[in-house]
């Protein structure tokens, strides 16, 4: 990509496409084509299609997604398959028909089974059964993943794919219903030290393993692989260690500085038992984070303060 291309980052109001749309500005691209969801129905493929044919994008980052944690993708599970469907065949197509020169799409941990061997590998795809709460919303991903090799395979296309571990920072929902595992603690120890309760409840064990990535590092990641990577072949995008869920929760009420208790109700589901990403293909390439965990928590939730001061916590769901 040169600074002057036509760059359209799709979702970029969202967690990842916010930061992709820093990170391209701080680096001089000029020429970004960026859409409201009121001006772009991503659901619509005419109005994609007519999109495509008037702002002619050269590159497309797709991170426009529905998203969520366990209890938004086990309660709505046809939303999360349906709508990430369309999005990527809509976006897809349009880019191999309107002569696209490249795109990301950006995936998921998730598409790994959830009993994968650990750390998961790019081959661990499509080699047992997905973890139960959030199959919709994994199969959709796949999807998306064999799209991409399709198009490459049959028209010629250079569409590539990568896959984030659990991604968290400025940007992110802390909504307490659709929320992923660290905003969701940001947001429970936040409200709790306000009103001085005395315990936090949180779901599951506390004993699953999760790997965490800050966006930024990401969208680092992304410019990265855009710039310098060409194939079929999938690209995790991790952190490269895990921690415990009950461990990240004493991380996140030591750096609230909440002083009351922690429980877990252990008749909550605990998700896959441990998902950590080998992103060895994508470190052999030249890459890796720079933001440490604890201080991109820091970072998110001095955030998160700015974004909520002055309101009370009854106004952040719906603002967040």
């Amino acid at each position: 990509m040169k600074s002057g291309d036509r760059v359209y980052v799709a979702g970029h109001r969202g967690l990842v496409g916010s930061a992709l749309t820093r990170r391209l500005q701080r680096d001089g691209y000029d020429q970004l084509i960026l859409r409201e969801r009121d001006d772009l129905d991503l659901l619509d493929a005419r109005a994609v299609d007519r999109f495509m044919s008037v702002e002619r994008p050269q590159y497309i980052f797709v991170a426009a997604a529905k998203v969520g944690g366990i209890l938004a993708n086990d309660t709505c599970p046809a939303d999360f398959i349906r709508e990430n469907l369309a999005v990527q065949l809509h976006l897809i197509d349009a880019a191999y028909r309107h002569g696209v020169e490249k795109l990301l799409f950006l995936g998921s941990s998730c598409i790994y089974p959830k009993f994968s061997p650990q750390p998961m590998k790019e081959e661990h795809l499509l080699t047992g059964e997905l973890e139960p709460t959030n199959e919709s919303y994994a199969i959709a991903k796949i999807a998306g993943i064999k799209l991409c090799q399709a198009y490459n395979r049959q028209y010629g296309t250079n569409f590539i794919s990568v896959m984030p571990t659990n991604l968290y920072g400025p940007g992110d929902n802390f909504d307490l219903h659709t929320s992923h595992v660290l905003p969701a603690m940001i947001r429970k120890f936040h409200d709790a030290k306000l009103a001085n309760s005395p315990r936090v409840s949180l779901w599951g064990s506390g004993t699953p393993r999760r790997e965490f990535l800050h966006v930024d590092d990401l969208a680092d990641a992304c410019v990265f692989l855009m710039n310098s990577y060409d194939g079929s072949a999938i690209v995790n995008i991790g952190y490269g260690s895990d921690l415990s869920i009950s461990e990240l929760a004493y991380l996140i009420r030591e750096v609230v500085e909440y002083e009351g208790e922690i429980s877990f109700d252990t008749s909550k589901p605990d998700g896959t038992p441990r998902k950590l990403l080998d992103s060895s293909r994508l470190s052999h390439l030249g890459w890796s984070p720079k933001i440490a965990l604890r201080d991109g928590v820091e970072r998110t939730y001095r955030w998160y303060e700015s974004q909520i001061a002055g309101k009370t916590p009854a106004m952040v769901g719906s603002s967040a």
